[in-house]
């Protein structure tokens, strides 16, 4: 199907949805700023969409066509929001939420904020501890506050990232420059400041920007594929973390091998491969915890 757009909250988000009108509908949400037409992502989505399931793909707020956004607690917390309104006005009323990386962390936060709309939940490559958690502040939040400060919000829309980043949301969506400059750089900086302190590494955060008591709000059954043993961005400690903290959750080994992550970044960076091309592995054990009764 082509893609669709949506007005949500002020802003427009860009979606489409793969497989069958009258499957069940997955929300698969990748990491990153990455946009849901990044390398991987379709193919889980087609492997889905064979079982039987109704995909929908979608560039979150600050990703691929949709509009910049800023608000919220956190980067994940608007996204979950905005997903939420998005289902809400597509008259949506349950999905199966299944997300990796910042896609898990964003399918978290929304399952805790719309309960109601989801039945089933799947995560893997979920971000956590004080490396990877740091590292993210870095890629997200620190370089934007140098920037802003040093050259304001002109010189941030001039700013890449290897995860997405403000030049290229410009570039896929040119009204996202006029957005920008309405912001301006102090409520730019204001937001980026207080989104930081979700990657500021917690004691009872097992992932960024959530506490652990707040994992009491997941009542639905889900599934966590464990970290990789040398995943250092994605570690099999946080897996454990989230799986102890989501009561009756299940946790599985991973059905890639145990150092795919280390490979696809390693692919990508020579450009021969796509970060997220082992997701679709996952696609038989997905299917089967989404068909379970």
């Amino acid at each position: 199907m082509p893609d669709l757009e949506i007005e949500v909250n002020g802003g427009v988000v860009v979606y489409e949805f793969v497989g069958p009108e009258n499957g069940e509908i997955v929300v698969l949400t990748p990491g990153g700023r990455f946009s849901k037409d990044v390398g991987g992502l379709h193919e889980l989505a087609n492997a889905l969409a064979e079982g039987g399931k109704r995909v929908l793909l979608w560039d979150r707020p600050n990703c691929g066509r949709s509009d910049v956004q800023l608000y919220g607690r956190s980067e994940s917390h608007m996204r979950a929001e905005t997903l939420g309104l998005m289902l809400r006005a597509l008259g949506v009323e349950r999905v199966i939420a299944a997300g990796g990386s910042g896609g898990a962390r964003d399918s978290i936060i929304f399952t805790m904020r719309w309960p109601q709309l989801v039945r089933k939940l799947a995560l893997w490559s979920i971000v956590g501890g004080t490396f990877s958690t740091m590292s993210l502040a870095q890629v997200y939040v620190i370089n934007e506050l140098r920037t802003v400060r040093a050259r304001g919000i002109e010189g941030v829309m001039e700013t890449s990232g290897a995860a997405g980043g403000w030049a290229e949301a410009i570039a896929a969506n040119p009204r996202n420059r006029d957005r920008l400059l309405a912001l301006g750089s102090e409520q730019f900086e204001r937001v980026m400041n207080r989104w930081l302190d979700a990657f500021v590494p917690k004691p009872n955060e097992p992932i960024p920007g959530v506490s652990d008591w707040e994992f009491d709000q997941i009542k639905v059954p889900t599934l966590i594929i464990r970290g990789g043993e040398k995943d250092y961005d994605h570690p099999k400690r946080t897996s454990l973390e989230v799986h102890s903290l989501i009561e009756g959750s299940r946790l599985i080994e991973p059905p890639w091998p145990e150092d795919a992550w280390e490979r696809a970044v390693a692919a990508s960076l020579a450009g021969t491969g796509d970060l997220f091309s082992p997701w679709v592995l996952a696609a038989p054990v997905l299917l089967e915890f989404f068909d379970e009764p």
